[in-house]
């Protein structure tokens, strides 16, 4: 694997800053926020001076139940080639749901959600990560997500399933040590249980990022310093492997260079401290322990941690509060013989599809796709659009999730459409916080604003004061920005009647 070094996220309100940045080996970059015909002025000059710049996508769903969208992948793929990257990553998570699969409208959670840990789930994951290898021109890594709900049943580690994918298909990991601490606090997961089972010689690079810990709760921010018990992961990682490149996440609230040059020299200087602690007396860089066989991971015990945090009694949930009901689940991972008092049987080997005849493994392959579609799409329903809570769930853990995205869903869209708050002051966020209650996201966050836009101007009632100076502004805004394709007719009759009596 290519040597990285040492890097840090591009993100444009930093541009200058990052140019600056001492002994800075390469960078990385949200692919979907750049256009290969038209890379930003001071990211062509940071390519033309020869640094290393990574795209780092976002909106694949590599986890969802759907194969990879061709176009997606055609677009990364160019990404990819505009830039010189040597790969290009993404994450193990799903993002949408819906769709064909289950004869339902597509949903769309503008976040990362959690894949499912089990071996049908990574059956369809293995599948969409060999058609994105085949689309790519470069290597793909993916990285883990932190998550605040956990799926039932689960029948894998973390570690596990990492390590499975990565042998069954050959795909680099990228190691997010701020999310293995976010898992840690808010899951009870032990990061150094999953670091225990990855192959570390598939890792292409290492996250690193701050957050902050409110009432239990770890918020992976990236708009924090990195913290101590963050470095510490990355210290017991670097402990195990040299990894490739390590590489500084900051996405709001950045600090003044001079800060963020700091962070970078205290990751090098964990980097350094753990590579001299894997040398050996004779001068000799000590081997990673191998990785053990599918068999003797697939037996080992799962890892346990302590029960999930509760909100203090009588307060209410805020988004990323823990679960408020306490409603006493047993801690996450606990094996099945805690419980029954008999010994946890090994999981069921899963199916090589490709020993099946041609039929049978295609049609075991389309039902595990539309069970998994059934299920994510029942979680993505419940977090966005208000429907009950799939079995199995912590309904406490679901209800903070489902306003944390609503409040995500909020943030993005000022940013993304400014006018909107501009115009409707104070109002603008209660405002879509309600609209977001029952109204899922389904074409990407510009989308997200016209609807809104749409629905104030639809129903007077839904949040905005009746000022018909500011409606007519924002009518103005959005008939600009909707550009000219006509509104069915009956859609088109509610809105300019409820205009009408606005007026």
């Amino acid at each position: 694997m290519e040597r990285l070094g040492t890097g840090i996220g591009w993100r444009p309100e930093i541009a200058g800053t990052v140019a600056e940045l001492p002994g800075l080996d390469w960078v990385e970059v949200v692919a979907e926020n750049i256009c290969p015909g038209h890379l930003p002025e001071p990211l062509q000059r940071l390519r033309e001076r020869g640094t290393t710049i990574v795209p780092h996508g976002v909106s694949l769903g590599l986890g969802g139940a759907d194969r990879p969208d061709p176009g997606r992948l055609a677009a990364l793929a160019e990404r990819a080639q505009a830039l010189g990257a040597p790969l290009v990553t993404e994450h193990i998570a799903f993002v949408r749901a819906g769709g064909p699969l289950t004869a339902s409208p597509e949903l769309e959670a503008g976040h990362l959600l959690p894949v499912p840990r089990t071996r049908e789930a990574l059956d369809v994951l293995c599948e969409n990560v060999r058609i994105a290898q085949d689309a790519l021109p470069v290597p793909l890594a993916l990285e883990n997500i932190a998550a605040l709900i956990a799926w039932p049943g689960e029948e894998l580690t973390e570690g596990q399933f990492l390590s499975e994918l990565v042998e069954r298909t050959g795909v680099r990991l990228l190691i997010d040590v701020a999310n293995l601490h976010t898992n840690r606090v808010n899951r009870g997961e032990d990061p150094a249980a999953a670091l225990d089972g990855l192959p570390v010689d598939a890792i292409a690079y290492v996250h690193v990022a701050g957050g902050v810990e409110k009432d239990g709760v770890w918020h992976d921010s990236h708009a924090h310093p990195v913290t101590e018990p963050v470095l510490e992961v990355l210290a017991d990682l670097c402990s195990r492997t040299d990894p490739p490149g390590v590489l500084l996440e900051r996405d709001e609230d950045f600090p003044p260079p001079g800060e963020l040059a700091a962070e970078l020299d205290t990751i090098r200087g964990v980097v350094a401290r753990s590579a001299d602690g894997r040398t050996t007396t004779a001068g000799r860089t000590a081997s990673p322990a191998p990785v053990p066989a599918l068999a003797e991971r697939a037996a080992a015990p799962h890892a346990t941690g302590p029960a999930e945090p509760a909100v203090p009694s009588g307060e209410s949930p805020r988004p990323g509060d823990a679960d408020p009901a306490g409603e006493g689940t047993p801690p996450e991972g606990a094996a099945p013989s805690e419980a029954a008092g008999s010994a946890e049987p090994l999981p069921p080997e899963p199916v090589d599809a490709a020993s099946l005849p041609d039929g049978e493994a295609a049609a075991a392959g389309d039902a595990a796709r539309q069970r998994l579609a059934l299920a994510q799409t029942a979680l993505l329903s419940a977090l966005v659009a208000g429907t009950p809570a799939p079995e199995g769930f912590d309904h406490g853990r679901l209800r903070v999730q489902s306003r944390a995205l609503r409040a995500k869903r909020a943030d993005v869209v000022a940013k993304v459409a400014p006018e909107l708050p501009d115009l409707l002051g104070s109002g603008y966020r209660p405002a879509f916080l309600r609209y977001a209650r029952t109204r899922p996201m389904s074409g990407g966050y510009r989308r997200d604003a016209l609807d809104f836009a749409e629905h104030l101007l639809h129903r007077p009632g839904s949040g905005h004061a009746p000022d018909p100076a500011v409606r007519r502004r924002l009518e103005a805004w959005w008939r600009e920005r909707s550009g000219p394709a006509p509104l069915p007719r009956g859609r088109l009759a509610r809105l300019l009647a409820g205009m009408r009596r606005t007026h």
